[in-house]
């Protein structure tokens, strides 16, 4: 609110005149004074005229103009930057936090379900572990690997025991020569890894 505007109207309020009898007196249009008065700056007079109306109105209630009139535009200039200030683009209201919340939730859930449809439908990882040499002597090596948890180990079509942790391990019984170990993780939507090495055997 303009304080210059309600030092006017309420200054005319406590003497009881009428702005149609002002408007005669200062030879100043009514409707001016109500908008000056109402602080509609839509009809305002331009200036320098609306400078002058305020300092000839102000001095007809006895007051000082030159003051009023300074009041008045430092109240209309508080105002139009005020009504030119670009607003934030957002405030951190419950109801904006809680939007952006369930964003998130619903985000975090499709990265969850998206990463859930993908693992479920890629074929399972398999590391295995061989012997250090290509060549080994002795007619029993020990394989061990790690696959997904909830896969199936095949070792040369002999299924074997998977851990919690998607460890296993395998003896396995050489023949001399060359011998061709096969092994195969399927996962339960029957996707499967397929890891192969041959070894000689001395005996």
């Amino acid at each position: 609110m303009f304080c210059a505007s309600s030092l006017l109207k309420n200054t005319r309020l406590d003497r009881e005149w009428e702005l149609i009898d002002i408007s005669k007196k200062i030879k100043v249009p009514v409707k001016y004074l109500e908008a000056i008065e109402n602080e509609t700056v839509s009809s305002f007079p331009q200036e320098p005229y609306c400078s002058l109306i305020i300092k000839d109105y102000a001095d007809y209630l006895g007051l000082n103009g030159a003051d009023v009139l300074a009041l008045f535009r430092r109240d209309f200039d508080q105002k139009r930057k005020t009504k030119n200030k670009k607003p934030l683009f957002f405030s951190f209201t419950p109801k904006f936090t809680f939007t952006i919340s369930l964003i998130l939730v619903v985000l975090f859930f499709l990265v969850y379900l998206t990463s859930e449809y993908i693992k479920y439908h890629q074929p399972p990882k398999l590391e295995v572990i061989w012997p250090l040499e290509a060549t080994v002597s002795g007619s029993v090596i020990e394989i061990s690997g790690v696959t997904d948890s909830e896969s199936t180990v095949r070792i040369n079509d002999d299924l074997i025991l998977v851990d919690l942790n998607g460890v296993f391990e395998k003896k396995i019984n050489l023949n001399s020569g060359e011998n061709n170990i096969i092994i195969e993780s399927v996962s339960p939507n029957g996707k499967s890894t397929v890891v192969s090495k041959t070894i000689k055997s001395s005996l």
